[in-house]
């Protein structure tokens, strides 16, 4: 029996340190949760580890030779994507629109996974590490199933006309 060689799970990022500096290459998404340094390999081929409190986030691209930064910052109306339609303010006071899930738990120890509002561009994702947010509000929860109003309870129909 014939055993297959695993699936890379290294991703195409880029690296946007809170200088505004663009580091390039790839990443391993699952190492990204409560790590304090990311391992980045680069396109030479070389290992260069980067300190989680100095990233201002992690873009994943199509292409690394093309632009990361989404053109919109900003929803132009309220998003189809189910989860959270959160604005996350940076510590410089940028900001930055998107869905994330409806799972605030994930969070409260690592960051934030969120789908840009510009589906065009070059990027599919993004994660912001905790320490880059200054402010986080929910915009608005998309996607969830309204309850029905809980009607009243009515009388049990009598038998036989009692």
């Amino acid at each position: 029996m014939k055993t297959r060689a695993p699936a890379s799970t290294h991703k195409k990022v880029v690296i946007e340190l809170d200088d505004r500096t663009a580091l390039r290459g790839f990443l391993n998404p699952a190492r990204l949760a409560g790590a304090d340094m990311l391992d980045l390999l680069t396109p030479e081929g070389e290992h260069e580890e980067v300190a989680v409190a100095k990233v201002r986030a992690v873009y994943f691209v199509r292409d690394l030779g093309e632009e990361f930064a989404p053109e919109r910052k900003a929803f132009l109306n309220r998003p189809k994507l189910d989860g959270l339609w959160v604005k996350v303010r940076f510590r410089d006071d940028a900001t930055l629109e998107g869905v994330i899930p409806n799972d605030l738990m994930t969070f409260l120890d690592n960051g934030l996974h969120l789908s840009p509002p510009d589906f065009n561009s070059n990027t599919d994702r993004i994660y912001v590490p905790r320490p880059a947010i200054a402010e986080l509000t929910v915009l608005g929860v998309v996607g969830v199933a309204r309850r029905k109003p809980v009607a009243a309870p009515t009388a049990q129909p009598r038998l036989f006309n009692e």
